[in-house]
C-alpha cells in the first residue's frame, strides 16, 4: 500500500510499503478514507524526536472497515469508523477509570499508545490506504453511514477532543471567562468548545493574522500579542481582573513576543499572568520530557523556567496532559451529527495522499493558509 513515510528531517515521501493485516483477533483493518497532519506530526517531521526514518505517520484516522478479526463482536466490514489518536485496550487501571490516552497495556513501559508517532508503540500510522486498529471494538467510534460530514467526523481523531479536553482541565462552565493561547488547529477547538461550553467571553491569543481572523469568524475575542503585552491586553478588557480560565494550546515550541525565538515557558508564565486569582490552567499544549531543538540546557532536557511561586500565590489550579479521547468523542461525534458543531471550519485543505509531501513542508512553514489539512488515501 501507499503510505506517508519519514526520510529524515523536513522530509517524508510516499512509498510503497507492507500493508497491515490481522494480528489479533480483536484488531481490524480499516480502508483510510481521511487522515489528517497534525501539528504534533511537524515536531517529528522537523527532527526535534527520536524518530526514526521509516516510520509512517497518521494518528488521525477515519474510514471503512475492511476485514475483522474473528473475536470483534460490534463492528462488521463496511462500518464507517473513526479513531482515537490513542490506542488503549479499554480494560487496564487507567483505561476503567477513563484515562484511556494513559493505557497501561498498549505500549510496556510507557503510558499511553498511538497510531504512527515517536515511542507510542508499535503501531504503524494511518496517512495510509490502510491502518490495523488493535482492540477495535473499544477503539473505533461508528459513524453514520455515507460520506456526509466526513471532514468534521475526521477530527473526532484528536483536536476537536483535544480541545475540549483543555477545557475540562480549565474547568471551563457556563459563564466563565477564558484565555486561550494559540489560535492553531487545538487553540481554535478550544475555543470553540468554550464557546460551545456556555463560556461567557473567549480570548484568543496569536499573532498570525488569518488566525485570529478565524477566532473572530466564530464569536471570540482575538488578541495579537505582537501589538503588547498579552495579559495586559486581557485585563484591560476584564475590568482589570483577568480571565476565571486560561488554556495553553501552544506547547513547548512557544515563542517569544516580537521575536522569532522560541521561549518555551512562555505561554504558561503568561497564563499564570492572565488568569484572575483561584482560577484554573487546562494545559492540552504539547510538552516533552526531552526536547533535542530546545532553546537552551535546561529546554533540552524538557526543564522550564515557569512562575510556581506566582502560581502559588494566586492560589491557580493547572491541569495537563494528553487527551483521553473516548471520554468526549461519542457525544463530540452526535453534536456533529444533530448540527450543533461543526468543527470542520479549521480545514484549510483537503488533499490527495501523493500530495502529503508538499502539505507538510506547506503546514511547517504555515504559507498559503496552511492550517489543517486532511488527506485522503482513498475514495469515501
Amino acid at each position: 500500500m501507499r503510505a506517508v513515510v519519514y526520510k529524515g528531517p523536513f522530509e517524508v515521501a510516499i512509498e510503497q510499503v507492507e500493508d497491515p493485516r490481522i494480528q489479533h483477533p480483536n484488531d481490524v483493518l480499516v480502508r483510510v478514507t481521511s487522515t489528517a497532519i497534525c501539528g504534533s506530526d511537524l515536531h517529528m517531521y522537523e527532527g526535534r524526536t527520536a524518530a526514526e526514518p521509516g516510520i509512517v505517520f497518521g494518528h488521525e484516522n477515519l474510514g471503512v472497515i475492511e476485514e475483522t478479526g474473528e473475536g470483534v463482536t460490534t463492528l462488521s466490514k463496511g462500518d464507517r469508523v473513526v479513531m482515537p489518536f490513542n490506542v488503549a485496550c479499554g480494560f487496564c487501571k487507567n483505561c476503567s477509570a477513563g484515562y484511556t490516552g494513559f493505557c497501561l497495556t498498549v505500549n510496556p513501559g510507557f503510558a499511553g499508545g498511538a497510531y504512527g508517532y515517536v515511542a507510542m508503540g508499535p503501531y504503524t500510522g494511518g496517512q495510509a490506504e490502510y491502518v490495523r486498529v488493535p482492540y477495535a471494538d473499544f477503539n473505533c467510534l461508528k459513524l453514520p453511514e455515507g460520506t456526509e460530514k466526513e471532514t468534521d467526523f475526521v477530527l473526532l481523531a484528536d483536536i476537536f477532543p483535544t480541545g475540549y479536553h483543555g477545557n475540562e482541565l480549565a474547568d471551563v462552565r457556563p459563564g466563565d471567562t477564558v484565555a486561550v493561547y494559540g489560535a492553531g488547529p487545538v487553540g481554535l477547538m478550544a475555543a470553540y468548545s468554550a464557546m460551545l461550553r456556555g463560556a461567557s467571553k473567549v480570548f484568543v491569543v496569536d499573532r498570525v493574522a488569518e488566525r485570529l481572523q478565524k477566532a473572530e469568524e466564530i464569536g471570540t475575542i482575538p488578541i495579537d500579542f505582537t501589538q503588547g503585552n498579552p495579559a495586559e491586553q486581557i485585563r484591560e478588557q476584564t475590568d482589570g481582573q483577568g480571565t476565571d480560565k486560561g488554556i495553553d494550546a501552544v506547547g513547548y515550541q512557544a515563542q517569544a513576543q516580537g521575536e522569532d525565538r522560541e521561549e518555551p515557558a512562555i505561554v504558561l508564565n503568561s497564563l499564570v499572568d492572565t488568569v484572575r486569582p483561584t482560577g484554573a490552567l487546562g494545559i492540552p499544549g504539547l510538552y516533552v520530557p526531552s526536547d533535542p531543538g530546545g532553546p537552551d540546557e535546561q529546554a533540552k532536557k524538557g526543564m522550564l523556567m515557569v512562575a510556581v511561586g506566582r502560581l502559588f500565590e494566586k492560589g491557580l489550579r493547572m491541569g495537563t496532559g494528553q487527551c483521553n479521547v473516548k471520554r468526549y468523542n461519542r457525544h463530540l461525534r452526535d453534536m456533529i451529527i444533530e448540527d450543533r458543531a461543526k468543527p470542520s471550519f479549521v480545514v484549510s485543505h483537503e488533499l490527495p495522499l501523493d500530495q502529503a509531501s508538499s502539505a507538510y513542508e506547506k503546514f511547517d512553514k504555515r504559507i498559503e493558509g496552511y492550517t489543517k489539512v486532511v488527506l485522503h488515501p482513498q475514495a469515501a
